[in-house]
């Protein structure tokens, strides 16, 4: 994943791509940074699963961005931001259905033997570590609650 994302910014300065070039540079730092602080708890660098979790959390800034600066009348902001998020998501794998996130939420309540909404952060533990990066997982936690009641 990381040689991906080392080629693709190659690839995005050979074209002159000045956003795709910042937002690479700005996953690269984040990722850099986050495996110094792995150093320092005793962890190994970024793991694949970690990696896209992180991706999540950066698209996730990014949407909350852009809708503070289209509500505060700054559209230009807000294209920006839309145009780091398309660049984040094509490293993403691909986001599963909303039908498939009820199917795979009420597998993991079976599994888990859930009973109510005290066990509602062990459905979501489970869901987080078998597909990160492929749900919203505030989505996911409101179809969790769903389920339980």
């Amino acid at each position: 994943m990381r040689e991906t994302i080392a080629n693709a910014l190659k690839d995005a300065l050979k074209a002159r791509d000045a956003c795709r070039v910042s937002t690479l540079r700005l996953i690269q730092a984040t990722l850099k940074d986050r495996d110094i602080a792995n150093r320092g708890a005793g962890k190994g660098p970024v793991e694949t699963d970690e990696l896209l979790q992180i991706l999540a959390k950066m698209i996730k800034q990014r949407e909350e961005s852009a809708k503070i600066f289209a509500e505060n009348g700054r559209p230009e902001l807000a294209a920006q931001e839309r145009e780091e998020i398309a660049v984040i998501k094509s490293f993403l794998p691909e986001q599963l259905s909303d039908e498939k996130v009820k199917e795979l939420v009420a597998g993991a309540i079976a599994e888990i033997g859930a009973q109510g909404l005290r066990d509602m952060g062990k459905v979501m533990a489970v869901l987080k570590e078998r597909y990160p990066g492929q749900m919203d997982f505030a989505k996911a936690s409101g179809v969790v609650k769903e389920l339980l009641k």
